[in-house]
Order: structure tokens, then sequence, then C-alpha cells
């Protein structure tokens, strides 16, 4: 009854391999480069590419469950290949965006919306996990603060309820220990909504530093984040702030509804990742 966990080289990928392993369950933590794997003793390890269905079959031997991360380039051969070796239940780390209007052609969702498409229609029974803001997307900020630097935002009043990567990996967990939400879709967040502004405030209480704020205008922005990412991505993001400008972010399920404990919050994850916004 092995599990597969996909992204075994994330931060939430490697809190699912962990979480497993301590219930006593069997783990394969795969990776494009499993080599370069850190996990724990006793994990075994495979390569898996997403876009290569070659490496499917080896990887799935045994298998019955799989945590995955969304790869709409592989996914039809990856649900054939998922078929073939029996596996059970799949639990997708899809984005809140899929169920955003206009979804299918945004390229943030239509990644995700690929992926569950294809698994809904598959005979595998299939749980979607569709957190919203990670509070570790405050790590793009790490470099201006760190070099004492404005932050220079279009909609810093853009409110979000960030989710702790820890508190996904514990629902995800969940779902392979206990069967919670086996065969259903949540969204999940953060039990607590912040302006963008708010989480640098708290960013610089963790740290110990003044940031400074600054407003800039959209058309700046987008300029800017195209120098990093692909320019309809930027677009994307912005018009997510634009429209988390409109009034406090909605709180969806959390660890404190879903499993009954509290929901970590944007200050412990601050402090437990102050490091990287001082350059220590």
């Amino acid at each position: 009854m092995t599990i597969l966990v996909t992204g075994s080289r994330g931060k939430v990928g490697q809190g699912v391999i962990a979480r497993l392993h301590a219930a006593g369950l069997p783990v394969r933590a795969a990776s494009a480069a499993p080599a370069e794997l850190t996990v724990p003793d006793g994990v075994a390890t495979a390569e898996l590419r997403l876009d290569a269905p070659a490496t499917f079959d080896a990887a799935l031997d045994g298998v019955r469950q799989v945590f995955l991360y969304p790869e709409p380039s592989g996914i039809d051969a990856f649900v054939k290949s998922a078929l073939a070796a029996n596996v059970e239940h799949v639990v997708l780390l899809s984005s809140s965006t899929v169920v955003a209007p206009g979804a299918e052609t945004d390229p943030l969702a239509a990644h995700s919306l690929l992926v569950e498409r294809a698994l809904a229609a598959s005979d595998l029974t299939c749980t979607f996990l569709r957190p919203d803001a990670f509070a570790s997307n405050a790590l793009g900020w790490a470099h201006p603060v760190s070099q004492g630097l404005p932050v220079e935002l279009a909609y810093p009043e853009a409110s979000l309820a960030p989710i702790h990567p820890d508190d996904i990996a514990d629902i995800a967990a969940a779902t392979f220990t206990d069967g919670l939400l086996r065969g259903r879709a949540a969204t999940l967040t953060g039990a607590q909504a912040l302006t963008l502004r708010e989480q640098l405030a708290i960013l610089a209480e963790a740290t110990g530093r003044d940031i400074t704020v600054v407003e800039i205008t959209h058309a700046e922005a987008e300029e800017q984040m195209a120098r990093y990412m692909p320019a309809p991505v930027a677009a994307s993001l912005l018009a997510l702030q634009k429209a988390a400008s409109e009034g406090p972010a909605a709180i969806a399920d959390t660890t404190g509804t879903l499993l009954g404990r509290p929901a970590r919050t944007f200050r412990q994850w601050a402090a437990e990742n102050a490091a990287a916004f001082t350059g220590r």
C-alpha cells in the first residue's frame, strides 16, 4: 500500500513525506533527480518526471495512493499508468484559482484546472486540495528587505488569508491517514485575513528591520514583474491583487475547521523564516 509523493523537493511534499513516514506508512518520494533528495531513513525514492511518461510505470509499481503536484503536459498518460498500476486514490495539490471566473484561460488557474479535469474524468478516487495564497509567497520580498530597499507594490491593501505550508502538509497527510476529504475538493486558507502591507509589518517585527512600502502603478508593477516571469503570469497575479483590494479575504477551510487544531499564523511563518529576509 505504498504512497507515492511527487514534488518531493518542495516544502509541502517534504512535509507530507515526513508525516506519512512518522505514521509508519510506506512512502516513496519521487523526483526528477531522486539522488538529490533528502528524505527520512527508510523512505524509498524514485525517478518521476511528470512530463516524461516513460518514468511513470516504475515509480507507480506497488503504489495505491499518490500525492500529486499539477503538471498538465503528461496528465493523460499519468492517469493511464496509475489505473494500470491499480492506484486507488490521488490527492492533488491544486489551486483556489480553478474556481475563479475565467479560470480556463488564466495562465495560473489553467495549469491546475487541466489536471483536475483529467483526474475527475477518470475512474480514480480524487481529492483536490485548493490552497489560496501561501505564506511562503512572501519570500518574493526577501531580496529588497534583506538589502534595505523599499518594497514596491501596486496593491498594498490587497487582502489575503495566507496559509502556512505546514498546514497544507497536515491536511494532505490526513487525507491518507484518516480519509479526510477523500473524494472531495476543498479550498484551504489561513485563519486570518491580512493585507500585503500588514504582512510586511509583521515581517518587519520578525526581522527587526524597517520595511518601507512604496505604492506604484499597475503598469509599473507589471513591467517589473515581467522581468522575472512570463508577462501573462504577471498580469494574472496583478489582477488577483486588484480584486483582493476590494475587501477582506474570505476564510475557507483551515486546520481549525478540518483537523480541530489552530491554524499556524503568518506571524509564526515570519518568525520561522526571518533569516531569509536578513541575509543571515
